[in-house]
């Protein structure tokens, strides 16, 4: 009953995510506001909803070790395995903005992010609007940035078709999305709670690897089937983005409705350190030996570094 709880939650947060950005794209094609602005915006923070859902719903419910190890779990996870294996796929070409600005953002909120928990073992109300007035910041700054390109180019994933939407749609998908949203999440970590106590794990476990990985299977199956259908696959700013997303909008907003504290010992021990590690050693990956490229070597050694990674969370 349990693993039920938990594909249904994931396949509802799925459903989910998707409603919420397609209704969130129309309504903003409402306002007039711009391709550019929409597509870095309004998907990324709906892009970032069923990891936000589920956080919140299990600090909500007396369970802070998945809330915050959803999020170190994803970023070790869209480094790890998304990154990896779609590289193992199709090698992936890296932009000069992952060194000038991406990378050192992410590594920024990063270290933030274990300060703030080392400091008191716990998230406040305060340091997550810090890290919330933090993603604002960024995002003001990759704005006035991207004015610099064509706007077509950066706003190539945000489907124009929705700019014709009627408003009973968008309500509609609004309604569908916020409801499979919502009864995913609470499912989802129900589910996964029940798992760690039936097979004598910590909360914190399952958080960083079955949750984690769970949240992460739909960006993996869209970058692997891109990637062998030679298309543009997922892009390295794309991955940096969604791990900023996910420290400074996922718990960020989190921490202010709810302070979250750090009640497993392992979370600052051993789990955070992993996604520091994961996010330094991108940097020396992209420029050695093959500049601006991840290989398929490359890939190979991030899926078996995550490999020892889960090898070692559930034996130690």
């Amino acid at each position: 009953m349990s693993i039920l709880l938990v594909i249904l939650g994931l396949v509802l947060l799925v459903i989910g995510g998707e409603f919420l950005v397609r209704s969130s794209v129309a309504l903003s094609f409402k306002f007039n506001i711009s391709k550019m602005v929409i597509g870095m915006t309004i998907v990324s923070f709906a892009t970032s909803a069923p990891e936000l859902l589920v956080s919140l719903q299990a600090a909500l419910s007396g369970s802070p070790a998945i809330a915050i190890n959803n999020v170190i779990g994803s970023n070790i996870a869209n480094i790890g395995l998304v990154l990896g294996i779609t590289a193992l796929v199709s090698p992936i070409a890296v932009d000069k903005s992952f060194y000038k600005l991406n990378w050192p953002v992410m590594m920024l909120f990063s270290l933030v992010l274990y300060y703030f928990l080392y400091n008191d073992n716990m998230l406040s109300f305060i340091e997550g609007g810090i890290l919330f007035i933090g993603i604002i910041l960024f995002l003001v700054v990759l704005i006035k940035m991207s004015k610099k390109y064509e706007e077509a180019e950066l706003a190539e994933e945000v489907d124009e078709l929705l700019s014709v939407v009627s408003n009973f749609k968008i309500i509609i998908w609004l309604l569908i999305g916020a409801a499979s949203l919502y009864f995913g999440s609470e499912w989802l970590v129900q589910g996964a709670k029940d798992i760690a106590l039936s097979i004598g794990v910590s909360e914190a476990v399952i958080g960083v690897s079955l949750i984690a990985i769970g949240t992460s299977v739909p960006e993996l199956a869209a970058s692997v089937i891109a990637a062998a259908k030679k298309e543009k696959a997922i892009s390295l700013g794309n991955l940096i983005g969604s791990n900023i997303f996910n420290i400074a909008s996922v718990l960020g907003l989190t921490a202010m409705i709810t302070p979250i504290p750090v009640t497993e010992p392992l979370i600052l021990n051993r789990d955070i350190f992993w996604m520091l590690a994961f996010a330094f050693v991108l940097l020396p990956l992209v420029f050695i030996p093959k500049k601006f490229e991840i290989t398929k070597l490359k890939g190979l050694l991030l899926v078996a570094v995550y490999g020892v990674f889960m090898f070692l969370i559930f034996t130690s």
